[in-house]
């Protein structure tokens, strides 16, 4: 059963704390597929899932979050405690979560969180990267092409 065709399952959060990372995937994605989604951003992990409860009811796609924002859930990073809190959620059991950040462990974060992860350096390099990860997580993204 595909869940994505649901209009619930077209939105999509992106989280990071630089607008210009905020903007580069916005506007990426709306390069890849156009209007196929309602974004949403937040500028720190809090924010973030303060959004995220606050649609409960209608969850989220897809959530994109860097590691490094706000440095409040030391020795933890933001975006690795936002991902914690997310997966703590049973409405969100069925989102998608990408970390995209320039940390050196991400794919580490990534892997112990049993998330995704792309290297904003190799994004910079190559945005079919985001591609590529979005029609693995949601496999009718292929059919819009």
């Amino acid at each position: 059963m595909l869940l994505y065709n649901r209009p619930m399952y077209k939105k999509l959060l992106i989280v990071d704390d630089t607008k210009a990372w905020r903007m580069f995937h916005i506007d990426l994605i709306k390069q890849l597929y156009g209007g196929t989604f309602d974004i949403i951003v937040a500028a720190s992990a809090a924010e973030a899932l303060n959004i995220i409860k606050h649609n409960v009811g209608e969850p989220f796609a897809l959530i994109i979050t860097d590691l490094q924002m706000e440095t409040d859930y030391e020795p933890k990073l933001a975006g690795e405690w936002l991902v914690e809190q997310v997966k703590r959620i049973r409405e969100y059991s069925c989102s998608k979560i990408i970390i995209v950040s320039a940390m050196y462990n991400i794919e580490y974060i990534a892997k112990k969180l049993d998330v995704e992860c792309i290297s904003k350096n190799l994004l910079i390099g190559n945005k079919l990267l985001m591609k590529f990860m979005f029609e693995k997580l949601m496999p009718f993204l292929k059919n819009l092409n």
